[in-house]
């Protein structure tokens, strides 16, 4: 389909792209839902760190990955190669969902994709920050999969995230029509997906949605700045909540000598919602902040590059402050506890 041949509205096309795949998401994981086939392609068996008490199919990535490969593919081919790279990591992640793969192989697939991407479309860049770029996506590929433990919270950073991304493309001094329609259908997706995500979850991402989310969260982000979109520091503003709260909480178990890669819940997220603030109210809270830091990011696309950086600085700022607080509510619920123990 030559969609620039269409004699439409960019924003029409992508607000009609969007409700496709906002409306096959939904129908895919309602009959995976209604048909009991969703129990059977993997499930989430609670434990003493889930916070959700009942079993759960994850099978977001189901409805979500499909939906987005076959749009990618069919009306915005330059992204090929990402499409692709999703559907292998979303192959190579639901064996893993369903019989589990040790950690070297998971790495492995996930730096191939990235490496993969990266050389088939280098940008005019020196070597050693392509090679930062692509450790960065490798941290992304893996970030949602972090964030898949609370309900509507992953969902919404993809509706929250891919949608700048889509407006930031369009509203560009050189907009990339294929990368806002990428990134509407992966935030429409999302809202399919937040119908049964959201409080109370009857369905979560499991590794092959949120594997292959964390990726596009990195291969477009990275797709946008190499087509002068949006500078450097856009995609990691978007989704900066999240990724803040993630490589904290590493370098907390880190310095701590923990094994990082086993399951836990001190992410400040988790936090939250075990302090009483609950998975709605936590959900909404990170969609508010999330939101504000976007229409901050969007604001500063077209402003000097010295305002840029230092509405990124001062975002930062803010998010240390708003880290600050959860964490002191964390010490006074702990501390609660601790008072009713001894009583």
């Amino acid at each position: 389909m030559d969609i620039y041949a269409l004699q439409i509205s960019p924003w029409v096309i992508v607000m009609v792209v969007a409700v496709v795949a906002a409306c096959l998401c939904a129908a895919i994981l309602f009959t995976l839902l209604k048909t009991g086939l969703a129990w059977r392609l993997a499930t989430d068996v609670p434990n003493d760190r889930s916070l959700h008490v009942r079993p759960t199919p994850r099978v977001g990535g189901w409805g979500i990955v499909p939906v987005v490969v076959v749009i990618m593919l069919l009306i915005a081919p330059t992204l090929w190669c990402a499409g692709l790279a999703t559907a292998f990591l979303a192959a190579v992640s639901q064996v893993d969902d369903r019989r589990g793969l040790p950690a070297r192989v998971r790495f492995v697939a996930h730096l191939a994709a990235v490496v993969v991407f990266v050389v088939l479309f280098p940008a005019a860049a020196p070597w050693w920050l392509l090679c930062v770029l692509t450790v960065l996506m490798l941290w992304l590929v893996n970030l949602y999969n972090f964030m898949d433990g609370a309900d509507g919270l992953a969902g919404g950073m993809a509706l929250f995230g891919f949608s700048a991304y889509a407006i930031a493309a369009l509203l560009s001094n050189h907009p990339m029509l294929e990368l806002a329609l990428a990134s509407a259908a992966i935030a429409a997706a999302a809202v399919g997906f937040l119908l049964f995500n959201f409080y109370p979850a009857r369905i979560f991402l499991g590794d092959a949605g949120s594997i292959s989310l964390g990726f596009l969260a990195g291969a477009l982000g990275y797709w946008g700045w190499r087509g002068d979109a949006w500078p450097i520091w856009f995609p990691a503003m978007i989704f900066s909540p999240f990724i803040a709260d993630a490589s904290v909480t590493l370098a907390r178990r880190l310095l701590r000598g923990e094994r990082f890669w086993q399951a836990h819940r001190e992410h400040y997220y988790q936090r939250m919602v075990r302090s009483g603030v609950g998975h709605a109210g936590t959900a909404w809270i990170w969609y508010a902040v999330m939101a504000s830091g976007i229409i901050l990011a969007v604001v500063m696309l077209d402003r000097s590059a010295e305002l840029q950086w230092s509405a990124v600085a001062g975002w930062a700022v803010i998010l240390v402050l708003l880290g600050g607080i959860v964490d002191l509510r964390w010490r006074r619920f702990q501390s609660t506890l601790s008072e009713k123990s001894e009583v």
